[in-house]
């Protein structure tokens, strides 16, 4: 199989080394309620060509179960979520094997890459995933889960866990609240 192909496979060993360094691409359209930001793309994710790839990531049950989709889509069917209003981005567009591999001044720069994204597709609502890349990246080391003050462009900004499966700190019932409270305040208000 290859990066980006819509049949589910599993990279081999030498796919995962050459996958470090790449990039997956971001999956946005104009006008949609959320998109998610991810920190950046594991080896597996970039190998496979999708975001959250990984599996024992949480993601996809965790939107599922939170409401964003009818039923739990596999990363190799990630492009169904634009037709709900969803798209995905990260931080730091390149695959490294921990986040923790990532300068601080990429991840300041990323946020500088995400406003440029959201400036031009206005989405409702930038979610980023990971609370302590966020505060590394924008400085603010008090920000808290949920609703921040600031925007980029005329998008709001939301902060959520890492729904990795290696942060084991907020267990599948309290990642489904939390991403349901940005469900219900992107699909469902005024503004």
């Amino acid at each position: 199989m290859f990066p980006g192909s819509t049949t589910p496979w599993k990279p081999t060993r030498a796919q995962l080394e050459a996958a470090r360094g790449t990039t997956v691409p971001d999956l946005v359209a104009p006008g949609l309620n959320v998109v998610f930001c991810g920190i950046n793309p594991g080896l597996y994710t970039a190998a496979i060509g999708h975001h959250f790839g990984r599996p024992g990531n949480r993601f996809w049950k965790v939107i599922h179960l939170a409401g964003f989709t009818e039923r739990q889509v596999s990363p190799f069917d990630e492009r169904s979520l634009l037709d709900v209003g969803v798209g995905i981005t990260n931080l730091v567009p390149r695959a490294t094997a921990a986040a923790s591999e990532l300068t601080p001044l990429e991840l300041r720069e990323g946020v500088q890459r995400v406003e440029a994204l959201a400036c031009k597709f206005a989405p409702r609502y930038v979610a980023f995933l990971g609370m302590l890349a966020y505060r590394g990246a924008t400085g603010r080391r008090t920000a808290a889960l949920g609703l921040q003050p600031e925007r980029m462009c005329e998008s709001r900004l939301w902060l959520l866990p890492n729904p990795s499966g290696l942060q084991a700190r907020y267990q599948m019932p309290e990642l489904v609240e939390l991403f349901d409270e940005l469900r219900r305040a992107a699909f469902n208000d005024d503004g």
